[in-house]
């Protein structure tokens, strides 16, 4: 009885030992080390030393610097800011017009139109902004005058003013590119979408207008608000045909002034300012088209700055 026993503690003894019971204080706490990227930093003081260089020379050189304000505010600067976004505008509704006729032509079945605007498409994606503005302002050797029978009759030289080669030059040039946004569009709505429209009884027009076109915003929106911004920067081309605009006065004011380079600066301000007020348009115009497609919204920058002002002040009260 005496040995059986004697082996029973023996053996509870070696399997205790076997499994060591736990510490009192618990399992010790998992030492979590953190990933260091170093070239993370190093390319940070890489930026930044080339950025402060940068500034450094431009700092040293021969520019007049106090010029830019200077001028910053003159009359004539806001004139030509004025006509920039007044030309932009315009020439955009020219596009988005002709763009959408153009998509529309493109997808249809009869062969003569889907022909014309392919043509139209192909010709004018393929040549240069200006040179087409150059080939409006000069069209009066081809056409000496224009008659529209009892409406107006005029020499073409007085009939094509600087603002409506600028017009005809930059409108009809994004008509070419807004339409293959707008055909790409057109065609990312699912053909069910029509068919179930047709089979309700609605015609072709009517299903673009209320069916169609309401689901392609999704798709020609971005794009669309890319073509603003690069028509603002593609307004400063016009200058070579006469047209006084931002950067025609900015030039006008350096030749005058003996300030060239920093007229060139201050165009240059200006211009990062209206595409900036532009993106930002963007920006919200889009997330209003994005609200069918995702359940929830991306927050906009100043919510996501109130959130992180928010969190800042609850750990501060919290601490």
């Amino acid at each position: 009885m005496t040995d059986i026993e004697k082996t029973a503690g023996e053996g509870a003894g070696e399997g205790a030992r076997e499994n060591p019971a736990p510490p009192a204080g618990g399992p010790e706490a998992i030492r979590a080390v953190p990933v260091r990227h170093y070239g993370r930093y190093v390319s940070a003081v890489i930026a930044i030393a080339l950025l402060v260089a940068i500034v450094y020379a431009f700092g040293q050189g021969d520019i007049n610097w106090q010029a830019v304000p200077d001028y910053f505010f003159d009359h004539r600067i806001m004139t030509g800011v004025y006509k920039t976004l007044m030309l932009t505008v315009l020439s955009m509704l020219i596009g988005i017009a002709g763009g959408i006729l153009l998509a529309v032509m493109r997808l249809s079945k009869n062969p003569v139109t889907s022909s014309i605007a392919w043509f139209y498409i192909w010709f004018f994606r393929g040549t240069p902004v200006l040179v087409q503005l150059f080939l409006w302002f000069n069209l009066g050797l081809v056409f000496h005058y224009i008659d529209l029978m009892p409406f107006y009759k005029d020499y073409w030289s007085n009939f094509m003013t600087p603002l409506l080669t600028a017009l005809l030059g930059l409108g009809l040039n994004e008509a070419a590119y807004m339409a293959e946004i707008c055909r790409a569009g057109l065609l990312a709505v699912d053909e069910g979408q029509t068919e179930a429209a047709h089979a309700l009884g609605m015609s072709h027009g009517k299903t673009l207008r209320r069916v169609i076109i309401p689901q392609a915003m999704r798709v020609i929106v971005p794009p669309t608000g890319n073509e603003v911004i690069n028509m603002l920067k593609t307004t400063s081309l016009v200058a070579a045909v006469q047209f006084p605009e931002l950067f025609r006065y900015a030039q006008d004011i350096g030749q005058n002034s003996g300030a060239p380079v920093e007229m060139y600066f201050l165009a240059a301000a200006w211009y990062l300012i209206m595409t900036s007020v532009l993106s930002v348009g963007q920006y919200y115009i889009e997330r209003h088209y994005a609200r069918g497609s995702s359940r929830s919204l991306p927050p906009t920058p100043w919510q996501k700055v109130r959130g992180h002002l928010t969190t800042f002040s609850s750990r501060k009260v919290t601490a």
